[in-house]
């Protein structure tokens, strides 16, 4: 089809002579090996990255999601994904390859209004749709289900692609108990992960030719609280998307039940950053210690793989695993999700962000108005502290509560906790309340205001150690420059 279509230079519509050089503007198509794409890391975990991807690679990409998710020329996509994004491009391509039918909104619209997403659905008998898994909760919260004029109806729907990890079963299963009476169906629940890395799409633990009777959510299992998003398959069946979790450190395979590093192999791999030769090697040459290998993706993501089906679960990231005083490690997604479910009334949902200072672990919070009652805001911070501790078993050292919009986020709405931790320490934080704990729970310091952390001796001590310790992890750890 894009053999097909004329090419025309918008200098020449800009000159009005487009006709002249309409002949020689034919499309001849994009070698395998040549680069189709420059796509940006999120910068998640560390400045964005400029990834190339080859048409090859998007190629087999495409073909690989479509398989994976089933999608024919009966679909009907409904998606506010920008399409700068790679998931967003990512299906217009999809719905080019599978010949569906594809109905875009923007995102300012959908967050603006969250019920319109619902509405589209209905309207045009969507069969899928791919959201963050931040939208169910925003919809549940904001979707106006029993204010709206129009009427909801989801019974179309067979996939419903969450992505951007982890993947909460808790915010699932709220969502499936609001909307399972307008038509929703458990079974179209298909958690994702993807990878700008490579091209998009990695894996999804949604089945549609699966009679195992583990194809869809209600029987999916959970790893402590969270959904899987992929189902390796055995060393029986021939994959050309090989995805192992290793250890870090000595790049030896883990067994399952052990939690390590995901890499991927396969035909999708982009070719690596551009201007970053050395960051290339690091990250797209992964091979396994002792044994002859293909070469992989290092993703930065920890994982872990669970039960016969051999479940991968994504459960954080490398380089933002916090080390408790026990010896034992956290990821910050755990103690952020404690913290808002303390006092959600108060706190903005996936506006928090969790990270350690000299071993003491801070929690920087968005208020959803600015509360000006000191007494209010210690009592927060209080109770942030308490629910922490009693869910997660983490002494939470000092809360920051800042105002909206103060906690730094990707284009995608992903938490840059390098960048609150930099803004922390630099105190650039725009703080309401900042409240230090002792080891028992009281409180050592308290102050209201922009961010002052760091006035005083001590205070500047703490910074010059760990901006020595974040020099230190940005030359060492090549994932930082992970989606």
């Amino acid at each position: 089809m894009l053999q097909n279509l004329k090419w025309v230079p918008t200098e020449d519509v800009k000159h009005k002579n487009a006709d002249s050089r309409l002949d020689s503007m034919s499309y001849d198509g994009c070698k395998p090996d040549e680069t189709y794409l420059i796509q940006y890391t999120s910068g998640a975990t560390g400045i964005p990255k400029p990834v190339l991807v080859t048409a090859g690679s998007a190629a087999h990409n495409v073909r690989t999601a479509r398989k994976a998710y089933d999608l024919h020329p009966n679909n009907v996509i409904v998606s506010w994904l920008p399409q700068y994004h790679d998931c967003g491009l990512m299906f217009l391509l999809l719905t080019i390859v599978s010949g569906a039918t594809c109905v875009l909104t923007s995102p300012a619209a959908f967050v603006n209004r969250p019920r319109l997403w619902i509405e589209l659905i209905t309207q045009f008998k969507a069969t899928c749709t791919p959201v963050p898994s931040f939208t169910l909760p925003l919809v549940v919260k904001r979707g106006g289900v029993e204010t709206g004029s129009s009427p909801i109806n989801l019974w179309s729907l067979r996939n419903l692609i969450i992505i951007n990890e982890p993947i909460y079963k808790a915010s699932v299963e709220e969502f499936l108990h609001v909307f399972k009476p307008f038509g929703l169906n458990p079974s179209s629940i298909s958690p994702s992960y993807g990878l700008a890395e490579n091209c998009t799409f990695v894996s999804t633990a949604w089945r549609n030719d699966d009679n195992s009777g583990n194809s869809c959510f209600p029987v999916f299992p959970s790893h402590n609280k969270l959904l899987p998003i992929a189902r390796l398959a055995s060393e029986e069946e021939e994959e050309d998307m090989d995805i192992i979790v290793v250890n870090e450190h000595t790049h030896e395979p883990v067994d399952d039940g052990i939690e390590g590093e995901i890499w991927v192999s396969s035909p999708s791999n982009a070719s690596g950053y551009l201007g970053h030769p050395f960051l290339t090697q690091d990250i797209f040459n992964g091979r396994l210690s002792n044994k002859v290998s293909r070469c992989f993706v290092r993703t930065g993501d920890k994982g872990i793989v669970k039960g016969e089906e051999r479940f991968l679960f994504v459960t954080g990231r490398c380089a933002e695993v916090i080390k408790l005083p026990n010896g034992q490690d956290i990821h910050p997604h755990y103690i952020e999700t404690a913290a808002y479910n303390s006092c959600p009334q108060f706190i903005r949902g996936g506006c928090l962000a969790a990270f350690d200072v000299s071993r003491m672990i801070v929690l920087v919070a968005e208020m959803q108005r600015s509360e000006k009652d000191n007494k209010i805001l210690r009592n927060i911070c209080e109770r942030i502290r308490e629910n922490v501790f009693e869910n997660e078993k983490v002494d939470v050292g000092m809360v920051v509560l800042v105002k909206s919009g103060s906690v730094p986020k990707t284009t995608s709405g992903k938490i840059q906790r390098w960048a609150a931790k930099q803004y922390f320490l630099g105190g650039k934080m725009n703080a309401l309340m900042e409240l230090k704990f002792d080891n028992n729970g009281g409180f050592l310091r308290s102050s209201n205001g922009r961010g002052s952390y760091g006035e005083g001796e001590e205070g500047r001590a703490v910074i010059a150690e760990e901006k020595e310790e974040v020099v230190y992890s940005l030359s060492s750890a090549p994932w930082l420059a992970r989606l």
